[in-house]
C-alpha cells in the first residue's frame, strides 16, 4: 500500500511498550540463585528485586510499595547485594538500607535521616555491611560522600574512609584483610580521572596503611575486582583505551593490550564488565566501532577467545557455581537476562525486556555508519531506515528524519532492539541515533573531543549526519527533527537555536541555561562542565555564549518539551523558561509537564504520553495524517 511516510499504521504502539517493556539490570549471584532489578512502568516506574531459584521459579523479593532504588548521584545503580540468601537494598522513598532474610519481610537496618547508600558489599567476617553513604543532613552544604561500614546488629555506621569528593566500589578481598575502593575530585568526572586504593583491615575493623595503586587526574579507573586467589584486577585508560590490568606484588600488569573498550562511563553504580569463572578464567566484555563482544581471558597465559554470541551489546557479567549470567541484546532481541555455560558456551534466555512477538516485518536494523564532520573528523552514528512490511511510500518520496542526541553526554547509541525507535520507523520515519565526538566505546581521544566543546562538537555531529544523509539520498531535507533527553536534549536546543539545518524538535528534560544549571544542579555533576565548557564564573563569557535561552531570537522552528517537575538534575525551570521564550515569540511550542517524575520518565502513562505527544507534534508541523488515534497536545502558536 503507497502510503506516505508518517502516515503508516504500526503494531507497535505505546500501549504496546509501557505494557510489556521493564527495565532489567544490576544482577547479583549468590549460590545458586540469580538477582536482578526489574524497574516496571506499570507500577509506576517501582524497581523489583526478582530472585530466580534453581528449579527456574522467579518470585518477587521487593513488596510495594517498597522500590529497591538508591537516589546517590543522582542516577543511583547498585541500589542492592545479596549474601548467604540475605539481601540489603536502598529504598527510594526514605533513602534507608532495608536489610530482607528468606521467607521475611524487609526490615530498615538505618535510621532515618538524610543519608543515602550505594554499592555495598557485605563483610561477614566483621558483621558489617560497608557501602558508599552520601550525607545531604546539612542541606546548605554540598553532600559529603564517605566510604562507611553499618553494623548489622544496630545499624550504626562508621566511616572508614573520607577526605575526597566521590567513592565508588568497595570491594572485600577473599580473605576480608583488605578494602579496595576507586575515589576521585572535583572537577573530574570518574572518566576522566580517578584513583583505585588498597587499605589493609587491621584487627578492630579500620584500615591501617593505605596506599594509591592506579589512576589520577588524567587516568580513568573502573571496576576493581578481586580474583578467586586475591589479585586486584581493574580496568584503566592508561593507553588511551579502557583496558584490562592486574596488581601484582607491587606491579601493575596488562593483561589484554586492544584498540578497544572494556570499560564504560561510571553514570551509575554496581556496572561489570568482567567477572572470574576462577583464579585463571576470566569472562570479560568489551567494545570495538560500537559493538560489544563476549570472550574468555586465560589469566595465565593472556589468550583471549571470543564467545560468538547473537548479542551486539553485553554488560552486567556476574559468575558463580560454574556459570555466567548478564544483560544482553542485539538490533532483533530486547534486552534479556541471559545465562551462559561457559564449557558448553551454550545461552538460556532467563528474562526479557519484553515479551512481544514481533514480526521482522516491523523491525529496522541499524547500519552503522561513519560520516564527515567538522575539522576534517569522522564521527559515528546508528542508522534505521523506515521499516513496516504493509507500506510503501509514493514514488519520490523520501522520509522525514529524526535524530536522536544520546545523554550523558558521555554515552553511547546502543544497538540492542530500541521499541522507542522502532515506534517511529514502523511509522515511516528514519532515525539517525548519533555517537558524536564525545561518545564512549571509541577511545579517550574520542571522548575528549567534547572537552571544552559541549554544545559545538555533538551539534556539528548531529547536523552533518543529517546532512550525510539527505546528501545519500536516503531522507526529505525539509523534513529532518531532531530530539534528545536531558545532555541530548541540551544538544537538541542548540541544534535548533544556533544551526538551521533541522526544521523541528523535541526537548526531553533538556538544559537551556548553562548558568542556571551550574548553579543547580546535584553534586555529582556540578562540576562536570568545568571540562565541557570551562570553570564558572571565570568562564562566565562561554556559558552565555552556550545557552539557547539567551539567543531565542536565532530561533525559527517549532519545538515541543517534556519536563518532569521533581527533577533534581535539570530542573524544571529549565524547560519552562524555554517554553516561554517561544511563545514570546510566537514560534509553535508545547509544553508537556509530569507530575512525580524525576530526571527520565519512569511511569508507563508518561512514557506513553512523551511517545506519542511527540508523534502528533509532528504530524502537525510536517502535515501529515496519522495513521492511528493519538491523543493531542496543546501546540501554542500553531
Amino acid at each position: 500500500m503507497a502510503t506516505p511516510y508518517g502516515s503508516w499504521t504500526s503494531p507497535i504502539t505505546s500501549d504496546a511498550i509501557v505494557s510489556a517493556a521493564i527495565g532489567l539490570g544490576q544482577i547479583r549471584l549468590d549460590g545458586d540463585d540469580i538477582y536482578w532489578v526489574e524497574q516496571r512502568p506499570t507500577e509506576g516506574g517501582r524497581n523489583v528485586i526478582v530472585q530466580r531459584t534453581p528449579d527456574d521459579r522467579t518470585v518477587d523479593r521487593t513488596p510495594a510499595p517498597l522500590n529497591a532504588r538508591t537516589r546517590v548521584h543522582e542516577y543511583g545503580g547498585g541500589s542492592f547485594t545479596v549474601s548467604d540468601g540475605t539481601l540489603y537494598f536502598s529504598d527510594f522513598a526514605g533513602q534507608r538500607l532495608y536489610r530482607q532474610g528468606r521467607g521475611e519481610a524487609p526490615e530498615p537496618l538505618t535510621p532515618e535521616g538524610a543519608w543515602r547508600y550505594a554499592s555495598g558489599v557485605v563483610d561477614p567476617r566483621r558483621n558489617r555491611f560497608i557501602c558508599v553513604r552520601e550525607d545531604h543532613t546539612e542541606p546548605d552544604r554540598e553532600a559529603v560522600n564517605t566510604l562507611v561500614s553499618i553494623d548489622l546488629d544496630n545499624g550504626e555506621a562508621q566511616v572508614m574512609v573520607s577526605g575526597n569528593d566521590f567513592y565508588a566500589a568497595p570491594r572485600l578481598s577473599p580473605d576480608g584483610a583488605q578494602l579496595a575502593w576507586m575515589t576521585w575530585n572535583h572537577p573530574n568526572m570518574p572518566w576522566d580521572g580517578s584513583e583505585l586504593w588498597v587499605g589493609e583491615i587491621g584487627d578492630g575493623g579500620a584500615l591501617g596503611h593505605t596506599e594509591r595503586v592506579a589512576g589520577g587526574v588524567s587516568e580513568s579507573i573502573f571496576q576493581p575486582e578481586w580474583s578467586p586467589d586475591g589479585i586486584l584486577h581493574f580496568v584503566s585508560d592508561r593507553t588511551a583505551w579502557w583496558n584490562l590490568y592486574r596488581w601484582r606484588q607491587g606491579r601493575i600488569e596488562p593483561l589484554c593490550a586492544k584498540n578497544a573498550e572494556f570499560g564504560q562511563a561510571q553514570w551509575v553504580f554496581g556496572l561489570s564488565n568482567y567477572t572470574f569463572l576462577s583464579p585463571s578464567r576470566m569472562i570479560c566484555c568489551y567494545t570495538e566501532q560500537g559493538t560489544w563482544h563476549l570472550a574468555s581471558l586465560d589469566t595465565q597465559t593472556l589468550q583471549l577467545d571470543v564467545i560468538e554470541t547473537p548479542y551486539t551489546d553485553i554488560s552486567g557479567l556476574h559468575a558463580a557455581a560454574g556459570r555466567v549470567v548478564f544483560t544482553a541484546g542485539s538490533p532483533t532481541q530486547a534486552a534479556a537476562i541471559v545465562q551462559l555455560d561457559p564449557n558448553t558456551q551454550a545461552l538460556t534466555t532467563l528474562r526479557r525486556a519484553n515479551d512481544l512477538d514481533l514480526d521482522p516485518g516491523y523491525i529496522s536494523s541499524p547500519e552503522p555508519i561513519e560520516f564527515p564532520t567538522a575539522q576534517g573528523r569522522t564521527a559515528h552514528a546508528l542508522y534505521y531506515a523506515p521499516a513496516n512490511r504493509d507500506y510503501t511510500a509514493p514514488a519520490g518520496e523520501r522520509p522525514p528524519l529524526i535524530v536522536k542526541s544520546h545523554g550523558g553526554p558521555t554515552s553511547a547509541a546502543p544497538t540492542t532492539l530500541n521499541l522507542g525507535i522502532q515506534y517511529w520507523t514502523s511509522r515511516g520515519f528514519a532515525v539517525l541515533d548519533v555517537n558524536y565526538g564525545g561518545s564512549t566505546g571509541y577511545g579517550r581521544a574520542y571522548r575528549q573531543r567534547l572537552n571544552g566543546q559541549w554544545g559545538i562538537v555533538d551539534v556539528e555531529d548531529c547536523a552533518n549526519g543529517a546532512r550525510y544523509l539527505v546528501e545519500r539520498g536516503d531522507v526529505d531535507g525539509n523534513r529532518l527533527a531532531i530530539t534528545g533527553g536531558s545532555a541530548g536534549g541540551y544538544t537538541t536546543l542548540c541544534a535548533l537555536t544556533f544551526h538551521d539545518t533541522f526544521s523541528v524538535g523535541a526537548s526531553h528534560y533538556g538544559i537551556s541555561d548553562l548558568e542556571a544549571l551550574a548553579g543547580e544542579t546535584h553534586k555529582f555533576e556540578s562540576r562536570y562542565l568545568d571540562s565541557l565548557i570551562g570553570p564558572y564564573p571565570e568562564r562566565e563569557d562561554l556559558y552565555k555564549a552556550r545557552s539557547p535561552i539567551h539567543f531565542t531570537d536565532r530561533l525559527s522552528c517549532p519545538l515541543i518539551l517534556f519536563q518532569g517537575l521533581e527533577d533534581q538534575v535539570v530542573p524544571p525551570n529549565q524547560a519552562e523558561m524555554m517554553a516561554q521564550a517561544l511563545r514570546d515569540k510566537g514560534l509553535p511550542v508545547a509544553y508537556v509537564p509530569f507530575e512525580g517524575e524525576q530526571h527520565g520518565f519512569r511511569r508507563a502513562e508518561n512514557i506513553k504520553r512523551a511517545l506519542d505527544g511527540e508523534l502528533y507534534f509532528y504530524s502537525q508541523i510536517f502535515r501529515f495524517e496519522l495513521g492511528g488515534e493519538v491523543e493531542p497536545v496543546e501546540i501554542e502558536n500553531l
